[in-house]
C-alpha cells in the first residue's frame, strides 16, 4: 500500500506543479493550458485521496484508474496549448516541463500497475471486503446500449491518443501521396517510418529524444518540407491538423496550403543523394560529387541504381501501378539524341555559321533598322527572349518568330541587335576553344559540365532561331504572304529540327542540376555543411524535390551570354538540416503484393 500511495503522491505532485508551470498571462489559446491541466489534476487528487484512500470508497477505483489512463495525454495537451500562443516558451522552461511530464508518465504506469483489477484489492483488506460484498451491476435495454457506446468511444479516444504518442516518438504509418519515388514506392503504398533514432521532439518544442543516428546516401527518409514556412502559427496548425486527421480516421485534413487550398505536401519522402562535405552536380542524368579531398567531380555510380529516367523500362508488375509516364519511349530517345548532339557541337563551326547568319540578316535589312542605338541589349525584353516566343509560329500571339523578325527589320538598331544576338557570345569562349573546336576538361565554358552544357544548348537554340529569322526576313522582304510563310518548306524543316532541342529545355531542370552548393564569389568550392543532407526523388522527371523551388521564374539559359535565350526555371537547390528528418522508411506493409523492406525494387 505504501508503494501505491507513494506513486499516487509523486504523480499528482508532478501534475499539479506541471499545471502551475503552464500558467499563461497572454490573451490567446495558451491561457487554456493552466485550467485544463489544473482542473483535471484537482479532480484526480480529490477522487484518489479523500474519496478512495480516506473514505475507502471502492467506487472511486474505476474513476481514478480511468483518469490516470488519460493523465499523460491531458498533460501533453496542456503542453501543446501553452506553446500554441503567439509567443513560445524558453528552452529551459520546456526542459522542466518535459521532465515533469516524464515523471507523470512513469508514475502513471506505476499507479495503473497497482490499480489493475486483479491486484488493487490486495492492497487493502477494507477494499477487498467491500469488493466481495459488491454485487455486479447488470444493465439492460437502453442503459446497456448507452454504456456500450460510451465504452467504445472511451476505448477509441484512448487508442487515438496512444497511437498519437507512438507516432510522435516511435513509429508512424505513412501513405505515399505521389509518384516521386517510383519505382520504389507507388501512390497509396503504405510504409512504417521508424522515428526514435532520428530524435523526435515534443510538439512545438526542441526537447525530445536525443538523435541516435546519422544518415548515408541511399537512405529513404521522411522529412518536413522546407518549401513551407515553419513559423509558430504554421507549426501549431500542423500539430492540430495531425490530431484532427487521426480523430476523423484520415477523413479531415486541415493542413492545407493557404494559397492553393490543397493539402500540403508535408512531410515528404525522398532518398538521400548528397551527404555532408560534398559538392554536387547533375548533368545528363548523371550525379557527380566532389569533396575537399578530391577537387575533381566524379560520377556517383550508386545513384544509377535508384534514379529512374525512363519508366517505360520498369518491370511489368510496377508498370501496372504507375499512373503517369513523364516521357514516352520516343521522347526519351529524342532526349538522348539531343544530349549527344549537344556534346558533339563544334564551336568553331558554330561561330562561322552565326557570323554568316548575322551578315545575311544585315544584307536583307534596309532603312533605319541599320542605325546604331546605345541601349541595344534592351531592344527585346527577357520575356520576348523566351525560347517559346522566339520559336512560336502562332500569329495569333503577338510574340512569335515572325513578329520578332518584322520588328527587327523595321526598328532602329534591329540588324545591330540581331548581329549581337548571333555573335556576342563568341568573345566569351574564345579562350576555351581547343584546336578541334570542342570545349573539354579545364576548358569547359563556365568551368563545369553543367555550365558548359547549357552554354552549348543556348547555341543550339540560337542557330535555329537565327536560321528561322533569316528565312523569315528573306520571305518578308520578297513580299510573301502569311500563308506562304507558314507553308514554306525551309521554315518547316527548321522548326521540325529544333523541336527536340525545345523539348529538352523544357526538361532541363528535371534532368540536370548546377553545381551545388555554388562556389563562392572567388570561385572556391562550397560543400554541404555538417548535419545537412540533399534529397531527391527516384522518379527524377516527376519529383518536386530539393533541386527545385515551388515557383518558376524567367531565367537565362546561360549567364555566359548577354543575349542568351530565356526559359522558365524552378531550379533552386537546397539542403535539409537533420533536425527536419522525422525518420527512415522501415517497412512497406501495403499493398500485400508489395510487402517488404524498402530497397532497390528494380526498374
Amino acid at each position: 500500500m505504501k508503494k501505491f500511495i507513494l506513486s499516487l503522491s509523486i504523480t499528482l505532485a508532478a501534475s499539479l506543479l506541471f499545471s502551475i508551470l503552464n500558467f499563461s498571462f497572454r490573451a490567446d489559446v495558451s491561457v487554456l493550458a493552466f485550467p485544463v491541466a489544473l482542473v483535471f489534476s484537482v479532480f484526480l487528487a480529490y477522487y484518489a485521496f479523500p474519496v478512495l484512500l480516506k473514505r475507502n470508497d471502492i467506487r472511486a477505483i474505476a474513476i481514478v484508474r480511468k483518469m490516470y489512463q488519460y493523465l499523460p495525454f491531458v498533460m501533453l495537451t496542456a503542453f501543446v496549448l501553452r506553446r500554441a500562443g503567439k509567443e513560445g516558451t524558453s528552452y529551459g522552461f520546456d526542459v522542466l516541463s518535459v521532465i515533469l511530464w516524464i515523471i507523470v508518465a512513469v508514475g502513471t504506469v506505476a499507479v495503473l500497475y497497482w490499480l489493475n483489477e486483479k491486484r488493487v484489492y490486495t492492497l487493502c483488506d477494507v477494499w477487498a471486503k467491500a469488493h466481495t460484498k459488491t454485487e455486479p451491476v447488470i444493465r439492460h435495454g437502453f442503459r446497456r446500449f448507452m454504456f456500450e457506446i460510451v465504452d467504445w468511444i472511451d476505448a477509441l479516444v484512448w487508442a487515438v491518443f496512444m497511437v498519437l504518442l507512438i507516432q510522435i516518438f516511435v513509429v508512424q504509418l505513412y501513405q505515399i501521396p505521389s509518384e516521386s519515388m517510383v519505382p520504389e514506392f507507388l501512390v497509396k503504398d503504405r510504409v512504417v517510418v521508424f522515428k526514435t533514432p532520428s530524435g523526435p521532439k515534443f510538439p512545438l518544442s526542441d526537447i525530445g529524444i536525443p538523435k541516435m543516428r546519422s544518415y548515408k546516401r541511399g537512405d529513404i527518409v521522411i522529412f518536413r518540407n522546407p518549401h513551407y514556412t515553419m513559423d509558430r502559427k504554421s507549426e501549431v496548425k500542423t500539430v492540430v491538423s495531425q490530431l484532427v486527421y487521426m480523430l476523423t480516421f484520415s477523413v479531415v485534413n486541415l493542413n492545407r496550403d493557404a494559397v492553393t487550398g490543397q493539402p500540403k505536401a508535408d512531410p515528404l519522402v525522398k532518398r538521400i543523394t548528397g551527404e555532408p562535405g560534398e559538392q554536387l552536380m547533375m548533368q545528363d542524368g548523371t550525379l557527380y560529387s566532389r569533396t575537399r579531398e578530391s577537387s575533381e567531380f566524379k560520377p556517383v555510380a550508386i545513384d544509377n541504381e535508384w534514379a529512374s529516367w525512363n519508366l517505360n523500362d520498369s518491370r511489368s508488375d510496377i508498370k501496372r501501378g504507375i499512373q503517369y509516364y513523364p516521357l514516352k519511349p520516343a521522347d526519351y530517345d529524342s532526349m538522348i539524341t539531343c544530349e549527344k548532339a549537344r556534346r558533339a557541337l563544334n564551336i568553331e563551326e558554330t561561330k562561322t555559321e552565326c557570323r554568316s547568319l548575322a551578315d545575311s540578316f544585315t544584307a536583307l535589312a534596309t532603312g533605319r533598322n541599320l542605325n546604331s542605338i546605345p541601349d541595344i541589349e534592351n531592344l527585346l525584353t527577357p520575356k520576348q527572349m523566351f525560347l517559346y516566343y522566339l520559336l512560336n509560329n502562332d500569329e495569333s500571339n503577338t510574340d512569335n518568330n515572325i513578329s520578332v523578325t518584322k520588328r527587327l527589320l523595321k526598328t532602329a538598331g534591329g540588324a545591330q541587335w540581331f548581329t549581337a544576338f548571333m555573335t556576342d557570345w563568341i568573345g566569351s569562349v574564345s579562350v576555351y576553344t581547343d584546336t578541334n573546336g570542342q570545349l573539354s576538361g579545364n576548358r569547359l565554358a563556365g568551368g563545369d559540365l553543367y555550365s558548359d552544357a547549357n552554354f552549348k544548348l543556348n547555341l543550339m537554340v540560337k542557330l535555329s532561331v537565327g536560321r528561322l529569322m533569316v528565312r523569315n526576313a528573306e520571305l518578308l522582304t520578297s513580299g510573301k504572304s502569311s500563308v506562304e510563310l507558314n507553308n514554306d518548306k525551309r521554315r518547316i524543316e527548321i522548326l521540325t529540327a529544333v523541336e527536340p532541342v525545345f523539348n529538352y529545355v523544357m526538361l532541363l531542370d528535371q534532368r540536370n542540376m548546377p553545381v551545388f552548393p555554388a562556389n563562392d564569389a572567388k570561385g572556391n568550392p562550397q560543400y554541404i555543411p555538417t548535419g545537412h543532407y540533399f534529397m531527391m526523388g527516384d522518379n527524377r522527371f516527376n519529383s518536386l524535390d530539393m533541386r527545385h523551388s515551388v515557383s518558376s521564374q524567367l531565367t537565362k539559359l546561360t549567364p555566359l551570354d548577354d543575349y542568351s535565350v530565356t526559359y522558365y526555371s524552378n531550379m533552386k537547390p537546397q539542403y535539409v538540416r537533420s533536425s527536419l528528418i522525422l525518420g527512415t522508411a522501415l517497412f512497406r506493409f501495403w499493398p500485400l503484393n508489395r510487402i517488404g523492406i524498402p530497397g532497390h525494387t528494380g526498374k
